[in-house]
């Protein structure tokens, strides 16, 4: 009976947002090491410590707009929040492309960790790789459109914990049996292998091995105390994630070291990035080749082949979800159609943008296919994106310290000094001319960023324009969604809900109104269910059919209430009348609150609330909600104790 009402609820803590961080940073290895040690050769786990350092820099400027604009939206929110709707649509449209690359990669992944798993390797073959993987992508959007949001949450803590203990596992046994300084080195001259152009193409792609980063910010509207918790979970997710990938690079590039190929970049090449190109980590774990025994060997292979498919299935699912809370964001504020602003009651996530990434991702992956070097062409495109979006949000944030010097910052990046008398941070100075620098590298040495970013750009200025004109609202102008004032200024001022229960649609949003209520200010519910008995019986006669319909309406209150985190305590009394039921109980029960909604069946009897809610409004001892829908909007009438 009772459904989620449709917004985003405050319900991620420290160690399940680090998990997450560490499980979309770190699972980006699965998918990045190969393509780096493509170009970056014995470089490798230097270039992964060079741009983990910089992903750090940037994260700090994230942490303090994150904690001072908790919403959705992540770079995009700090960018229209600094100059305008343009410039933070332009943001946001770039990294909407960066997560439909991310799951067009991991798409194209699957087919080669599992195919190198189970052994059927014609699914490494080219172009079965690209067919398994759309397919993939389209069995994942459609569980995507009916799976619940715990799930999802769920899902991405046991991925970090996998990631973690498989990436863990590599590096243990990998430090002792494979790696050496000689084997590091070996087949190493910079400015020959790899060459300087290799080295300034390779940069810019490493910044695959650390996807994830938006991904959490947008989380920021689910986040309990933002200020507190992004912040140490950005740091202790991205730090954790740099450690064991440059770990990992060290172990894998000992094992595969550079050596002469002609078709590799400046005629050198490591086998991870040829050979082991689409599945880096098993070819790792087939460097024990000789090193452990078959049987072992084999094991490894499975459970890195299967592990990892897991995780680029996880990852893909987590990217749908990053790209839907961006869409939601860009909706809400008039930049993109009207449809990718509603959410699903279920998922919490609009099915516009789940269809929308599924059919542009597979899209992508297809042309990828065409261009010859999928991998090559996604890399570089990921790297136009998500460029644009650290150098604007670098700057955005030195800009806020300007425009809007009294926003409250729970967090503020430390290290600053006083430019024009306000206080600038540091990592920002630094942090925004590498980013822009590094944006520079990446259009003279990739094709995909200099000629497939731009088209994408002006995709999206179609896209923006076109949405402004049907929302009848002006290009530059700067739209405000509107906020519905249902919570009280005062933390706490909630302790206890009463929620009478009432049957169809209006029951169903009234009581997941007093769950978000409850579950935003830590408090208790209580579901109030009355069974109204005729006068021509006793109280207490038996009245199997609304006993029955009681029983399961509560249940399912409850059952809602543990998916919320609120504790829902159901009651069900017998009365003559309604309201006063609901008047007695919510006095007996020191209510703080009660919600209630109003039937739009009134209005046509010209009264706007029900006889049960007018008298609770004169009677109660408590504050009462009313939920009142326009006619034609949830118009269904009910029984129960609703109004």
């Amino acid at each position: 009976m009772a459904r989620k009402l449709p917004g985003l609820q405050r319900v991620l803590d420290v160690p399940s947002l680090a998990a997450v961080a560490y499980g979309e940073l770190a699972s980006s290895l699965f998918f990045a090491l190969g393509i780096i040690a493509l170009f970056a050769l014995g470089l490798t786990p230097w270039v992964l410590l060079l741009v983990g350092a910089l992903f750090l820099l940037v994260a700090l400027s994230y942490a303090e707009g994150t904690a001072a604009i908790p919403e959705t939206g992540g770079a995009a929110t700090f960018v229209r929040r600094a100059f305008n709707d343009p410039l933070g649509f332009f943001a946001g449209w770039v990294l909407f492309l960066d997560f439909l690359i991310v799951i067009a990669i991991a798409g194209l992944f699957v087919p080669h960790y599992f195919g190198h798993a189970v052994g059927w390797e014609a699914l490494t073959d080219s172009p079965a790789d690209v067919i398994v993987g759309i397919a993939v992508i389209a069995v994942v959007a459609g569980v995507r459109l009916v799976i619940r949001r715990p799930v999802v949450y769920g899902a991405a803590i046991i991925v970090a914990g996998a990631s973690l203990v498989t990436l863990l596992l590599l590096v243990v046994l990998g430090l002792p049996l494979l790696f050496s300084t000689d084997a590091l080195r070996q087949g190493t001259d910079l400015g020959t292998a790899p060459t300087w152009s290799s080295i300034a193409f390779a940069i810019p792609l490493a910044l695959l091995a650390f996807t994830g980063l938006e991904t959490v910010a947008n989380l920021a509207a689910e986040t309990r105390e933002p200020g507190r918790t992004l912040p140490r979970s950005l740091f202790v997710g991205i730090g954790g994630a740099v450690i064991v990938s440059v770990l990992v690079g060290a172990v894998a590039i000992a094992a595969y070291p550079a050596h002469p190929d002609p078709d590799g970049p400046g005629g050198y090449a490591s086998s991870l990035g040829t050979d082991w190109l689409r599945a880096p980590l098993v070819g790792l774990a087939m460097a024990f080749n000789g090193e452990l025994p078959a049987v072992v060997v084999d094991a490894l292979r499975i459970a890195v082949g299967l592990i990892g498919t897991v995780i680029l299935v996880v990852t893909i699912t987590t990217s749908f979800s990053g790209a839907g809370r961006l869409a939601y964001s860009l909706g809400r504020h008039d930049m993109l159609p009207r449809p990718f602003a509603l959410l699903n009651r279920r998922t919490l996530i609009a099915p516009a943008s789940i269809i929308s990434a599924a059919v542009i991702s597979s899209t992508l992956l297809a042309i990828a296919r065409v261009d010859g070097e999928p991998v090559r062409f996604l890399a570089s495109l990921y790297s136009f994106g998500v460029l644009i979006a650290f150098t604007a949000a670098q700057v955005a944030v030195v800009r806020l310290r300007y425009t809007e010097p009294n926003l409250e910052r729970p967090f503020r990046v430390p290290g600053n000094v006083r430019i024009r008398g306000t206080e600038v941070p540091v990592a920002a100075l630094v942090g925004a001319p590498l980013t822009l620098a590094i944006f520079v590298a990446s259009l003279a040495t990739h094709d995909a960023a200099r000629i497939a970013g731009p088209i994408w750009l002006l995709i999206g200025a179609v896209v923006y324009v076109s949405s402004r004109l049907s929302a009848r609202e002006t290009l530059l102008g700067r739209v405000t969604p509107a906020i519905g004032d249902l919570v009280p200024e005062i933390e706490g001022a909630y302790r206890r809900i009463l929620v009478p229960m009432k049957i169809g649609p209006i029951g169903e949003e009234v009581l997941g109104t007093a769950l978000k209520l409850a579950e935003e200010h830590s408090c208790a519910v209580t579901a109030l269910y009355v069974i109204r008995v005729p006068l021509d019986q006793p109280l207490e006669a038996r009245l199997v059919d609304a006993e029955e319909e009681a029983e399961a309406s509560l249940a399912e209150a409850k059952l809602l209430g543990v998916e919320h985190g609120v504790e829902v305590q159901g009651i069900v009394v017998r009365a003559r009348a309604i309201g006063e039921a609901i008047v007695d109980e919510a006095r007996g029960r020191d209510a703080d609150l009660v919600v209630m909604g109003s039937s739009p069946r009134w209005r046509r009897q010209s009264r706007f609330f029900s006889p049960t809610v007018d008298y609770v409004l004169r009677q109660a001892p408590s504050e009462v909600m009313v939920i009142a829908y326009p006619q034609g909007v949830l118009d269904e009438d009910g029984a129960g104790a609703g109004g």
